[in-house]
């Protein structure tokens, strides 16, 4: 029989998409087995399970071997084919599978007469959730793009297995809670931190609390509460799948798959049946979704399994779209966040993520944790107003109480009175047209006196790649590929790592693409992570020592990259190098997944582009050799600051002493940029938007800058009205300085190089 693996891999993500807990997870995975070995063309398909209690795998399905297998065959991680492919967290292809050293003959269920195998284990990440096996007849049926096809197919597989068999574990557990009423602080103005720039109005959802309440009071209508419950449900499910479609074309990076565990949770009886039965006893919809919403709330936050208490905030979305369904009566109603601020003491990026893509109006957060960083990034591509304050009475006050956020200024007004809403109506009518923007820009972009300077995009999101062309960037100086790993409950496989890259490095029509490897650490941190929580994590495993330090993850995502720069012009970059040693061990880490991709005969591209962050004080003393080895060098001012002056830019208490003007900062630039004339230098954090120190940059050298997509057109009318020459006197004038004040004061006097050096 032919082999398919298109069509094998959109079969079995459609029947894992209309999959219900229901149905249950038996039947699910046999049909899985009797659809792989369809298009595989194999005699048998089975999947295994991970019984992580007795570290064993027990048959869960198959197809081709005798039914009584399922329950009753398991393996240690030492025995077979099966059992070494989870252990050793990889695929094993055999051809004459009773040679094989590591088979092992299982009696009785017709097993013998297969002599080709290949298992491929199915992981979230790290974790073992099972293993994936086929078998035939023929001693070589399988080849390297059925492997390929396998890991596809493992990796849909894997957060459906470890979801479902969470909700199972719940469905005894049932408590009561009642929720505590709290006093309203009367509360007018705040004043917080502004982190998305932008203006909002909107009632408030408060998410902050442990608890789950009514949006407002139950509407007097004829039809029976079942009626409008089933009505709601079946609204809510609609919503989702229809949102999930669409994100999974237009925000793949970061929303795949997002909704997953909502639909879970929608279609289990333990959630729904709960609900149902309680109003078939005579309660409304809206209390009966609040009592189970707040038990299922109560359950999830208290369970030792962290998968099952990071579930709290889906639960909570969950009952907020129930409840606008059953409350609005209006069909057409989308069950979004749409006119609705959100109020939250703390958000994951996932979380801010599903906000943001059911139209959220703005995000107010009263204390960000570890993921601020993170969650500042994603608000500005998503461009979501966000406001840090730190006032704990804002939770106080009722859910739909009226509130205008002004997200330039980091101002929040409680019920706003009309002057007050007047007065901003011309900026809540202001829209942002990319298109008006896109006119004010050249193509290349010339100093004053016609030096040339590049002007490349900081990419987030897959949906920065269209603003980028849109506003005319000449490349891609920094994709943070850390996105699609802090949004999901685990880490992404190869698979959804390549079509992500892919559609960067297509979208971006030839121009260069700079894919930076994982950084995470510090500030980012991936709670899913064995080592998510360090004593400093700042100056623990993050980044490239985190990469090291696991090479299955690091080899994955290289292999996703250069899959993806297959006929393109990538560059990889490597975060957070601390010694020459560090950058040669990595860049023999991509030689080694090159030589890997050939031996399996794929698509690559073998001879990207090589190249490393100088952020670490330490980097800078060993500049020349670093440009000796490196094909490319990127300055990263974030990091590079925050190590040279040992200043923790998320920490409140020491933040205003974070200055990228600092006399020791520009020195350390200037020396820095001594190698310019010997490898591709470029600079892509902030301080390269900066209109005060553009001219000082390119005083010192810099002619390649890396800046957010909509601050190219900024950054390009501060470049053209500077010269070289004003720049070069500028730049001598600040490196002259040794007091922050003297700088801060040269700056004031000549805003965005407006002056020279007589200014002083």
């Amino acid at each position: 029989m032919p082999k398919n693996s298109v069509d094998l891999i959109f079969d079995v993500g459609e029947k894992i998409a209309v999959f219900e807990t229901t149905d249950g997870l038996d039947s699910l995975l046999q049909s899985v087995v009797d659809i792989v070995a369809k298009h595989m063309g194999s005699s048998v398909c089975s999947i295994y399970l991970y019984d992580s209690d007795r570290s064993r795998v027990v048959m869960a399905a198959t197809h081709g071997l005798r039914q009584e297998a399922v329950g009753t065959v398991t393996l240690s991680l030492n025995e077979g084919v099966t059992g070494r492919a989870l252990k050793e967290l990889r695929p094993i292809k055999e051809s004459t599978r009773s040679k094989h050293r590591l088979f092992k003959f299982v009696e009785g269920i017709d097993e013998d007469k297969y002599h080709s195998i290949l298992a491929v284990p199915i992981l979230r990440g790290l974790t073992r959730v099972g293993v994936l096996v086929i078998q035939d007849e023929d001693s070589d049926h399988f080849d390297d793009t059925d492997v390929q096809a396998l890991r596809a197919i493992a990796a849909q597989l894997a957060q459906v297995i470890d979801d479902t068999r969470a909700l199972l574990d719940l469905r005894d557990t049932s408590e009561e809670t009642v929720p505590e009423s709290v006093e309203h602080e009367d509360l007018r103005f705040l004043k917080g931190k502004p982190v998305s720039v932008g203006v909002a109005v909107g009632k408030a959802e408060i998410i902050a609390s442990s608890e789950f309440d009514v949006l407002t009071a139950p509407a007097d209508d004829d039809e029976s509460s079942v009626e409008v419950f089933d009505r709601a449900l079946l609204e809510t499910r609609d919503q989702l799948k229809a949102l999930q479609t669409h994100l999974d074309e237009q925000m793949a990076d970061v929303a795949s798959f997002i909704f997953g565990a909502h639909l879970l949770i929608l279609q289990d009886q333990a959630f729904v049946g709960q609900m149902r039965e309680l109003v078939e006893k005579g309660y409304s919809a809206e209390r009966a979704v609040t009592n189970v919403v707040n038990d299922f709330i109560h359950i999830f936050s208290q369970h030792k399994n962290p998968r099952i208490a990071e579930k709290v905030q889906d639960v909570k979305d969950i009952g907020h779209r129930l409840m606008q369904n059953i409350q609005q009566r209006d069909l057409a109603h989308s069950g979004d966040y749409q006119g609705q601020i959100i109020i939250a003491e703390e958000l994951m990026p996932s979380d801010f993520v599903k906000l943001a893509t059911q139209k959220v109006e703005g995000v107010v957060i009263l204390s960000g944790g570890g993921s601020t960083a993170h969650i500042a990034i994603l608000a500005r591509s998503l461009q979501v107003p966000l406001i840090f304050l730190d006032n704990y009475h804002l939770l106080e006050i009722p859910d739909g109480t009226e509130i205008l956020m002004d997200a330039h200024q980091g101002t929040v007004f409680v019920e706003p009175d009309e002057t007050v809403l007047a007065n901003y109506q011309p900026m809540l009518k202001a829209s942002k047209n990319l298109e008006e923007i896109a006119e004010t820009i050249n193509p290349e972009t010339r100093t004053r006196d016609g030096e040339r300077v590049f002007l490349l995009s900081n990419i987030n999101l897959l949906s920065d790649v269209k603003v980028a062309i849109q506003l005319k960037a000449e490349g891609v100086g920094l994709y943070r590929s850390e996105f699609p790993f802090i949004v999901r409950n685990d880490f992404p496989s190869e698979e959804e790592q390549y079509r992500i890259y892919r559609r960067i490095v297509q979208g971006m029509e030839g121009k260069e693409v700079i894919l930076r490897t994982l950084d995470v650490g510090g500030d980012k941190m991936l709670p899913y992570s064995t080592h998510a929580h360090e004593t400093n994590p700042f100056l623990g495993l993050r980044a490239i020592r985190f990469t090291l330090k696991n090479p299955q993850i690091f080899s994955q995502q290289l292999r996703a990259m250069l899959r993806a720069g297959y006929e393109a012009p990538i560059h990889i970059m490597f975060p957070f190098i601390s010694s020459v040693d560090d950058y040669i061990e990595a860049r023999g880490c991509v030689r080694e997944s090159i030589e890997e991709l050939k031996r399996e005969r794929i698509e690559c591209c073998t001879t990207p582009k090589i190249g490393c962050m100088i952020e670490l004080p330490a980097a800078v003393e060993v500049l020349p050799e670093l440009a000796e080895v490196a094909d490319f060098l990127c300055i990263g001012t974030n990091d590079l600051i925050q190590y040279l002056l040992a200043v923790d830019r998320t920490n409140e208490r020491v933040s205003h002493l974070y200055i990228a003007h600092h006399p020791a900062v520009l020195r350390a630039l200037k020396r820095i940029a001594e190698v310019k004339d010997r490898v591709d230098l470029s600079v892509c954090g902030d301080m390269a938007a900066d209109q005060e120190l553009i001219p000082f940059l390119l005083g010192i050298g810099i002619r390649k800058l890396s800046v957010d997509p909509r601050s190219i057109a900024v950054v390009q009318k501060v470049v053209q009205k500077t010269s070289i020459a004003e720049a070069e006197k500028i730049a001598d004038t600040l490196l002259g300085f040794g007091l922050v004040k003297e700088v801060e004061d040269f700056l004031k006097a000549c805003p965005t190089g407006n002056c020279n050096s007589e200014s002083r």
